[in-house]
């Protein structure tokens, strides 16, 4: 089955099986990226460097790279190449600290559709100080699930910390898995399962100051409460996207930005206070 058979397989079942969710406040497009090396974008992480700036990747197929995104304008204002890193299928990323609280991006190449890689592997590359192209190197953690081998789409990152997460993606119902807080670069880190999630789980971030997280599937976004495992806050409903996948918040925390594969809007979902409580 392709992703697109696969997309559209789940958002019948989403829309068949899925409570409703609320409306938010306020969506309204940004802007309209046009840039042909964006071509399937899945990940996107705020800047904390970068006022205005989301970072993102495409699918599969690219190189091991990611771009600096005006939320303006939609223009590129970055490349970053992430040197010796071969990317077999990037899915996620997200924006967090290192152990001495510098700002990095973490890199997840995460995909796979028929469930059969022994190990994934998790990139962590500084976040640059200025835009523009460069090449850096990056750290690269081997990872393994502690209950075999799963499709994910979605790594959390805790905003003060070295901790993350990791969200599988199933049909059905997915999990979230821990991964140590002090990841190694010899040897393989284990991600241990910790709560079950939704069905078809395409992406999540943490807000930015670490009091609530995001997962979304292809139709709707759940706020929660807390670091993860949170408690569900609000449900709500995003714009239709055929492929919906990437989501991270503003910088403020006050609203939710999304845009995906097959669809070249940036789009930013502004919360209400009663969803932002």
């Amino acid at each position: 089955m392709t992703r697109t058979l696969a997309a559209l397989l789940g958002l019948i079942l989403l829309i068949t099986a899925a409570p409703c969710a609320q409306a938010a406040t306020s969506q309204r497009t940004l802007c309209t990226v046009t840039d042909p090396r964006l071509s399937e974008i899945s990940g996107m992480a705020t800047s904390r460097r970068h006022t205005d700036v989301v970072w993102v990747h495409n699918d599969s197929g690219d190189a091991a790279r990611v771009y600096g995104l005006s939320t303006k304008t939609c223009a590129v204002v970055a490349e970053l190449n992430l040197r010796g890193v071969q990317a077999r299928d990037f899915e996620a990323m997200a924006a967090g600290v290192d152990a001495k609280g510098r700002s990095v991006l973490w890199l997840a190449d995460i995909g796979d559709n028929r469930q059969n890689w022994p190990e994934v592997r998790i990139h962590q590359v500084r976040e640059p100080k200025t835009l523009g192209n460069r090449t850096q190197a990056a750290v690269t953690y081997r990872v393994r699930y502690s209950d075999g081998s799963h499709d994910a789409e979605t790594i959390l990152a805790d905003p003060r910390s070295t901790q993350l997460w990791l969200v599988t993606k199933k049909l059905a119902a997915g999990a979230m898995y821990r991964l140590p807080k002090a990841l190694k670069t010899s040897g393989v880190n284990v991600a241990r399962r910790i709560q079950s999630e939704g069905g078809l789980i395409t992406d999540g971030a943490v807000s930015p100051r670490g009091d609530r997280y995001v997962l979304r599937d292809y139709l709707d976004a759940r706020v929660f409460r807390g670091l993860p495992p949170g408690s569900l806050q609000s449900t709500i409903e995003l714009p239709f996207q055929v492929q919906g996948e990437a989501i991270t918040w503003s910088a403020d925390g006050n609203s939710l930005l999304t845009i995906s594969e097959r669809d070249d809007r940036l789009f930013e979902i502004r919360l209400s206070s009663d969803q932002l409580r």
